[in-house]
């Protein structure tokens, strides 16, 4: 269901239910989070990319399958050492591209909400059904949605369980660019591997600054700069930026 692949510094992650246009049973969410565990651990692993198998992205989640766990208090429970794909209960500390094709519905929307770069064929189609469904959205669409989108923009389609398309999700600002059909993982896996050529520890600083203003604000992200700062200066890799700036050439960084 959730195949993984280490390429170099990049952490290939792909959907593999094609059968069941790749919607998300419970084992199959649990082996992503194990898949997103794994990548948080790894040193040598600076960027991931989760792409998928088939004709779609994800029909969204198998509701038959998940029924029966939307009567405990926490449907989506972890595992120890899994990462929530929604980022909610915790979120990854090093960059996450998507590159969706095809249906991309609810799950897949809000996976895509949680991701940091998010790339889309011009075939993909988008919708938040959960209000067909007699539910609302629980993985972070109601809030991140309208923070990406607007408010009218998710409104419309979080209340109203419209579909929309690559190109009306590249104006709201759900996905950066737009490629053709089968290109969507090379394109992914190009932003990937020019991530991985950047200084890991910077990037990471940077991902936890830009996390720290959302969730606690501009002043609390702005106080804590000062200790990222600390440690991005006297790491090895700034050193060796510093020198391949000297010298006129491309930085080779460890992450050290």
């Amino acid at each position: 269901m959730i195949k993984t692949e280490k390429r170099d510094h990049v952490f290939l992650i792909g959907l593999d239910r094609a059968a069941k246009r790749n919607a998300f049973d419970p084992p199959m969410f649990h082996a992503l989070a194990r898949a997103l565990g794994e990548f948080e651990r790894d040193p040598e692993l600076w960027c991931a990319l989760i792409f998928a198998h088939g004709d779609h992205f994800t029909g969204g989640i198998d509701l038959a399958q998940f029924a029966s766990l939307f009567e405990r208090e926490d449907p989506f429970e972890l595992e120890p050492g899994a990462v929530d794909p929604f980022g909610l209960r915790n979120h990854l500390s090093k960059p996450l591209v998507m590159a969706v094709h095809g249906i991309t519905f609810t799950i897949g929307v809000e996976m895509l909400l949680a991701a940091d770069i998010r790339i889309a064929a011009s075939n993909a189609r988008f919708a938040m059904l959960e209000v067909s469904r007699g539910l609302y959205p629980l993985g972070g669409a109601t809030f991140r949605l309208t923070r990406e989108a607007g408010w009218g923009n998710a409104m419309r389609y979080l209340l109203t369980g419209e579909e929309w398309d690559a190109q009306a999700a590249l104006r709201m600002g759900l996905v950066q660019e737009v490629v053709e059909p089968g290109k969507q993982f090379e394109r992914g896996l190009e932003i990937a591997e020019r991530i991985c050529r950047q200084a890991p520890l910077g990037v990471q600083a940077t991902l936890r600054s830009a996390w720290m203003g959302i969730a606690d604000g501009e002043i609390a992200a702005a106080e804590h700069v000062r200790d990222d700062m600390r440690g991005v200066l006297a790491s090895e890799d700034f050193k060796e930026g510093v020198a391949s700036f000297r010298e006129r050439r491309a930085a080779k960084f460890q992450g050290k």
